[in-house]
């Protein structure tokens, strides 16, 4: 049984006899109306919004209320890929290109022609919003009425793609129950005989299509298909683009979390460009389709730090982080997941924080990149929902010296400012978060504490983009002291505070292994390289740069895990010229900020 509806289950949500909510009704007659099984409707609307209204904000694709319904003029465009997404001070890339401005269907107005209503009360009004859902599901079906096996077809239309309509029947399957962002009880009974026409299952047609299909590496019950990403050389042949290719397997340690900042839309013309950047897989928000552009075996080029490109597998979700709290849907969640877990079975990976990252999560290679390191996915992404997605939930441990970071999504809304439409440092609208901020003393009036590479000889603030002082559900930190409501944990050399009451904790108590120094300086590193003795000549030799950070005796760092120090050398088009060095050179990987880091094994004694 899932841990959701167990939880449910306990609670009495599934079970309990109180009349349904205004929102239940809203839905119910909605259906009615438009001769839809309620289940068919309920559905969908949990696969795009979980049933939510969001205040009345668009998601990361311009759609609005429980029925997700596209506002096309209310998206930006965006380029987040500045810096050097390869991060190889041996071989530096120049070049980006911003992303293009690429509209989706317009389904808000679509909807309002069918039923007569604003467009501005099908984005602002509940009710209205549910029924122009249905009005548009019901105009992609030649009759009303039937089961729910008789409207996959529009079910798929809805979203466009079969992938979104599979889960939609999964959904009516397995059942779903909760609370809405704003209080409404709504309830989806498991139905078993939920089956989508064994003819009209999302399986691509056409041999291109089947050919697509078959090319990439995804779980069978996730619908993917190929895009690759261009691999050929350029400016007279010296350099080339998007990625490095392997001809042999690689060592894998980490799956990168990103979010776009724009549209699926223009990723087709983007990866096929040599010039510009690349990364594994593309998530789409409104169906959560899945494209993937290099194989895993391959190194994209995404993270801005190459020994982390060089072990891991980069994938970007459709979004914008600081859109006044934009909210990500459940189709898109639910993908990604499923592909996540997926390749940390296929490549031995726990699934934890020290192996799922974000691109917030990554360490500048030397003091000059720090500042200038990602942000996304941000705040906003729920990291709680989304690793109990992949069947990892945030459990509490009896105890063990460190904390799990984890409020409660939907009602832990902290200050954030500099969201996108707003003047900077005003504040954005209250929204779940899944962050927490660390103050220098156990205050919520007390400073921030600062971040001395990320923001050098300036303050931290409450910016969407400064996570200088932020602690994100999933990461473990070591415990340095408890007073009254407030935990204090080891953060960048020091002792960082926030409030973790009993009545609405914050946090949940972890066990784990810790490292602590064993003498009084121990430098932090943003790359595991091996020693100098191990290049043999092989390839040119990568200089140890330490980081700006410190820890000190008596401090503890949670301990993600050890590894060998190595590097790859990729200058060359050819694959069999390249040289990847394994040192003997030991390396533990330690949560020391918001960010992970290195240190060497010799340098600090493992706490079990």
């Amino acid at each position: 049984m899932p841990h959701w509806i167990a939880l449910t289950l306990a609670t009495g949500l599934l079970t309990s006899p109180a009349h349904d909510s205004d929102r239940q009704s809203d839905f119910a007659e909605a259906a009615q109306e438009y001769g839809i099984p309620l289940s068919v409707l309920l559905g969908v609307s949990y696969l795009e919004s979980r049933w939510d209204t969001n205040a009345g904000r668009p998601s990361v694709t311009g759609g609005y209320g429980p029925m997700h319904l596209v506002d096309a003029a209310a998206l930006p465009a965006g380029d987040h890929h500045h810096g050097d997404p390869r991060g190889d001070a041996a071989r530096p890339l120049a070049h980006t290109l911003p992303r293009p401005a690429v509209l989706p269907e317009d389904t808000l107005r679509a909807a309002a022609r069918i039923t007569g209503l604003s467009s501005a009360r099908l984005k602002g009004d509940p009710a209205a919003n549910i029924r122009g859902g249905a009005a548009l599901l019901a105009s992609y079906q030649d009759a009303p009425g039937g089961s729910p096996s008789d409207w996959y077809g529009a079910v798929a239309r809805y979203a466009g793609s079969r992938g979104f309509a599979d889960e939609v029947f999964a959904t009516l399957r397995e059942g779903a129950a909760r609370r809405t962002d704003d209080g409404q009880l709504v309830r989806l009974a498991a139905r078993s005989d939920a089956r989508p026409p064994e003819h009209l299952t999302g399986r691509l047609t056409g041999r291109s299509a089947r050919l697509a299909a078959s090319q990439a590496e995804c779980p069978q019950t996730l619908a993917c298909e190929w895009m690759p990403a261009a691999y050929r050389r350029f400016d007279k042949r010296r350099d080339y683009g998007n990625h490095d290719r392997l001809d042999r397997e690689r060592r894998i340690d980490y799956i990168v979390i990103h979010d776009m900042e724009g549209s699926y839309a223009g990723v087709p013309s983007m990866v096929r460009n040599p010039r510009y950047v690349s990364w594994h897989y593309t998530i789409r928000s409104s169906d959560g389709h899945v494209a993937q552009h290099v194989k895993s075996r391959d190194i994209a080029w995404h993270a801005g730090n190459w020994d982390i490109n060089s072990r891991s597998i980069g994938i970007e979700h459709e979004g914008y982080l600081a859109r006044g709290g934009a909210w990500y849907t459940e189709a898109m969640y639910r993908s990604s997941a499923r592909l996540v877990k997926y390749l940390a079975d296929r490549h031995g990976l726990p699934v934890d924080r020290a192996h799922i990252i974000g691109h917030d999560n990554i360490p500048g290679t030397t003091p000059s990149t720090v500042p200038g390191m990602h942000e996304d996915p941000g705040p906003y992404w729920d990291w709680a929902r989304y690793l109990e997605l992949m069947g990892a939930p945030i459990e509490p441990a009896r105890s063990g010296g460190s904390v799990i970071i984890n409020p409660d999504y939907a009602t832990h809304r902290p200050r954030m400012t500099g969201c996108s439409g707003n003047r900077p440092g005003r504040d954005c609208k209250p929204h779940g978060a899944s962050t927490v901020w660390l103050h220098t003393r156990p205050s919520e009036n007390a400073p921030l504490v600062d971040d001395i590479g990320k923001r050098v000889g300036q303050p931290s603030t409450y910016s969407v983009y400064d996570h200088s002082a932020r602690a994100s559900a999933g990461q473990r930190y070591a415990v340095a002291e408890s007073r009254d409501e407030w935990t204090a944990i080891w953060y960048l050399g020091r002792k960082a505070w926030f409030h973790n009451p009993s009545s609405a904790p914050t946090a949940v108590p972890a066990s784990g292994p810790l490292v602590t120094p064993v003498k009084d300086r121990v430098r932090v590193y943003g790359r595991a390289y091996p020693e100098h003795a191990a290049y043999a000549g092989r390839a040119r030799y990568q200089a140890h740069v330490p980081l700006q950070y410190v820890i000190r005796r008596g401090q503890t760092y949670s301990l993600g895990f050890t590894l060998n120090g190595g590097y790859h050398a990729a200058g060359s088009f050819n694959p069999a010229r390249h040289a990847t060095i394994k040192g003997a050179l030991r390396y533990h990987q330690i949560q020391l900020g918001h960010r992970v880091m290195f240190v060497r094994a010799d340098d600090v004694r493992v706490i079990r």
